[in-house]
């Protein structure tokens, strides 16, 4: 149901960081005509590395995007061996902080559970590069939320997208809100108005499946949680 969305909301914001647009945006609201101080301070996607932390269906759609604009793409995800031809390295968790200083997006896309409380926390941020954006469509607390403000406010990372936090709404006083290199929505990368007809679509397969006593299609794992 949300692969097609999330997916996007995730390039949305890769691609407002890669061109300037929340520097554009504030300045268009203020009537100033202002070029980037450098070309440098723009870049590419071609070329950059995506560390897709969890690799579901909608990381896959992710990492299919993301290879279509030339992007080199590194997995995280419980199975390894489960590969994809979009994906050029496929790692288990415990392999995480290897992979860390390689990447110039890290895009989590992972439920929150009691093993993924704060997978990224202040050690694993400050194994990112200095250039490198995080972006967070899974669960707020999949990150240690004080971290990465600090992360933001020193420099240790470049900035994020993040459509989800630890408390939502986003409290009033939080740093984040007003942040250069930050974009914050509001938790709606799922939205969409195929929402109704793709989740009737699983609903009358599955039904069909369930009445012919064949396997059911996203199965919850209640020991993992997801």
């Amino acid at each position: 149901v949300h692969s097609i969305p999330i997916s996007e909301h995730i390039l949305a914001y890769l691609l407002a960081f890669a061109r300037g647009l929340p520097d554009a945006i504030r300045r268009q609201e203020k009537h100033e005509w202002l070029h980037p101080a450098k070309a440098e301070d723009l870049f590419e996607l071609a070329g950059k590395t995506m560390l897709l932390v969890g690799v579901g269906a909608i990381g896959e759609r992710t990492a299919r995007v993301a290879k279509a604009l030339g992007m080199r793409v590194i997995g995280v995800r419980r199975n390894p061996h489960i590969t994809l031809p979009e994906v050029e390295a496929m790692v288990g968790p415990q392999q995480l902080r290897a992979v860390l200083p390689e990447a110039d997006f890290v895009v989590l896309t992972i439920p929150l559970t009691a093993e993924t409380r704060d997978a990224i926390g202040e050690f694993e941020l400050r194994l990112m590069k200095s250039t490198a954006y995080i972006v967070n469509i899974g669960r707020g607390g999949t990150i240690d939320e004080a971290a990465l403000v600090r992360a933001l406010q020193d420099g240790t990372i470049a900035g994020a997208g993040l459509d989800v936090f630890a408390s939502e709404p986003l409290p009033e006083d939080s740093p984040l809100w007003d942040m250069d290199k930050v974009i914050v929505t509001a938790h709606y990368a799922g939205f969409t108005p195929h929402y109704n007809a793709r989740a009737l679509e699983i609903f009358l397969d599955n039904l069909e499946r369930y009445r012919a006593g064949k396997p059911l299609r996203n199965v919850v794992d209640k020991s993992l949680g997801y």
